[in-house]
């Protein structure tokens, strides 16, 4: 008997985790399925990568299971801070809504709402949503959320430190305070406590792993470089490698820039940054995360909300402000049960800083000379070089785009280019809209998805996604 069964889930979900040889819960999931299934509000806090979005999909869809939705009033609610986390939870979402009949679909701004409002129109039973567009459109009477009967909030504190408690509060009173509430967030600081103590009826509180605990399946290292010019060639080095590396850096330029820069060097790279259409970003994720690069180039827009399986790398390129946001980059490796590393690449001027926010993390790695012996131990076997093919794509700004609807499919259309990737080799041709999945080993979970970092999908009543 598989161990969702055993939690109580329903048979037709544990059938629908099975055909994703999902098989045996996560810790976080183990705590909390017992109290949600049940109907109980539920805090739970844990870690990105923990087990979270079925933690509380499971109970979502079992407690809508039987009733249908009107139009404009769908019956769950998942708030979310970020696109790209929505559109991650929709992909877990959508085999087990499929399963009991439901119908969901994700609303946020950044493409037209038309779609949206079409998929509310006809009628869904969930709705994973941001909160801007979501007023936006409660505003315009697009939709109620009075027949709302389970509500979840994910990854609260990161819509704190986004600046988006207010609204969060606002569409929080518009639910009827009979529903089930279940909050899920790393940490209760930022006014997230001041949310739960407001709309959380005496919640159980589950606690399984910690943001602030650095992982123990993540090996740290802190390498300093002499110079611009010799962190150049150490990053290039660290990007050589056959796995999936994610390198962070700290501004949009510097991103577009260095995937470009590897591309030319033969090591296919995209980028990822707040200047990229919702269309190129989920070009870039899903090249990245189906395998035609290997390489991912990213502001702290990828820090938290971005799941992505099997990477085995994770560098700073440019170390972060503050300890927080050093845990939510290093966190995208040693996923699921992985290990991974975590590699913080440090200038003479930058080591008293980055000492202090080591010791802020909980993280006992010693600077140590970014040598040819380590960087062999940490780049393992080098990938062959793949000589670009394509001239490097235009640069991207921020644009006014216009949304041309034909045959079903929207195209956007800007001027000096037509909506492709900002920085791609190659390989990232691949990424023109076809999804590649890879599925987890066998009992194991994807720890974003659940279908092995997909991001790009299509749901009954639903529309393409776009930002925050």
């Amino acid at each position: 008997m598989s161990g969702f069964s055993l939690l109580g889930v329903p048979e037709t979900l544990v059938r629908a985790l099975s055909a994703q040889s999902i098989t045996e819960p996560f810790p976080i999931q183990k705590a909390t399925l017992p109290s949600t299934l049940a109907g109980r509000d539920v805090l739970g806090r844990g870690r990105t990568g923990s087990g979270k979005t079925l933690a509380f999909a499971l109970p979502m869809v079992a407690a809508l299971t039987g009733g249908r939705a009107k139009a404009g009033r769908p019956r769950g609610l998942i708030l979310a801070p970020t696109r790209e986390l929505a559109t991650q939870i929709a992909a877990t979402l959508e085999p087990l809504a499929q399963a009991a009949g439901l119908r969901l679909t994700t609303v946020f701004g950044g493409v037209s709402q038309q779609r949206q409002e079409k998929a509310l129109a006809a009628g869904v039973e969930i709705v994973v949503a941001c909160p801007g567009r979501l007023e936006d459109l409660l505003g315009q009477r697009v939709l109620t959320l009075d027949d709302v009967q389970v509500t979840v909030l994910d990854e609260a504190d990161h819509m704190a430190d986004l600046g988006f408690l207010p609204g969060v509060r606002r569409l929080m009173a518009a639910t009827p305070t009979r529903g089930q509430r279940m909050l899920f967030s790393a940490t209760l600081d930022r006014g997230v406590d001041r949310l739960v103590r407001e709309f959380l009826h005496e919640p159980l509180s589950h606690e399984v792993d910690p943001e602030e605990s650095p992982v123990v399946a993540m090996t740290h290292h802190v390498l300093t470089v002499a110079d611009a010019a010799a962190k150049r060639d150490v990053v290039h080095r660290l990007a050589s490698g056959t796995g999936r590396r994610l390198l962070f850096t700290r501004t949009k330029h510097q991103a577009k820039k260095l995937a470009r820069q590897l591309t030319q060097a033969g090591i296919p790279a995209v980028d990822l940054h707040g200047n990229l259409s919702q269309p190129q970003r989920e070009r870039n994720l899903a090249a990245f995360s189906g395998g035609g690069v290997r390489v991912l180039v990213a502001t702290d827009i990828a820090a938290r909300g971005i799941h992505v399986d099997s990477v085995e790398l994770v560098v700073h390129v440019d170390p972060p402000a503050e300890h927080k946001a050093y845990l939510h980059r290093s966190g995208r490796t040693a996923r699921a049960g992985s290990g991974g590393d975590v590699v913080t690449l440090v200038l003479p001027e930058q080591l008293a800083d980055v000492r202090a926010l080591t010791r802020a993390a909980k993280i006992s790695a010693q600077p140590a000379p970014a040598d040819a012996p380590r960087l062999a131990r940490l780049v393992g076997e080098v990938a062959a070089l793949v000589p670009p093919s394509a001239p490097a794509a235009a640069p991207t700004r921020p644009q006014q785009a216009r949304t041309e609807s034909s045959g079903g499919s929207a195209r956007r259309r800007r001027r000096g280019g037509r909506g492709r990737g900002s920085a791609a080799g190659p390989s990232a041709g691949a990424s023109s809209g076809r999804r590649t999945e890879a599925s987890p080993a066998p009992g194991r979970q994807s720890s974003g998805t659940g279908r092995g970092g997909a991001v790009e999908m299509s749901m009954r009543g639903g529309g393409r996604r776009g930002r925050r």
